[in-house]
Order: structure tokens, then sequence, then C-alpha cells
């Protein structure tokens, strides 16, 4: 969790960056993320965990097991 965390913050950091908007100006994250039109990392890197899940539930069995 804390390097979702990281990620998350450095994230809205970059976006920020990109709207030229400051912590100051008291923005909330969805409507940066609703403007920037990108997508969470959390989102993204859960969605990838899901997918190299059903990719080596996928693999035959034996693959990676070494035969004598």
């Amino acid at each position: 969790m804390g390097l979702i965390r990281r990620l998350r913050v450095a994230q809205r950091a970059l976006e920020r960056a990109q709207l030229e908007v400051s912590l100051r100006d008291q923005i909330r994250n969805e409507e940066i993320r609703w403007r920037t039109k990108v997508t969470d990392v959390a989102q993204r890197v859960a969605k990838l965990n899901w997918q190299w899940a059903g990719h080596i539930a996928r693999r035959p069995i034996d693959v990676g097991v070494p035969r004598y």
C-alpha cells in the first residue's frame, strides 16, 4: 500500500504541474483527473495485476517444471 500511495502522490503532483495548479488553489483530485483525462495509477496497477493473474492462470500446468 505504501508504494501505491507514493505513486498516487507523484501522479497528482505531475498532473497539477501539467495544469499549472498549486495546492493552494484547493482543486479536488477528481476535478484534476477529469481535466487531464488520465486514469488513476492505482486502478491501472490493479488492472495490470488482474491481467497478469489471468495470463498465469491460462498457462499449461507443466510450464516451468523441469523434466528429468
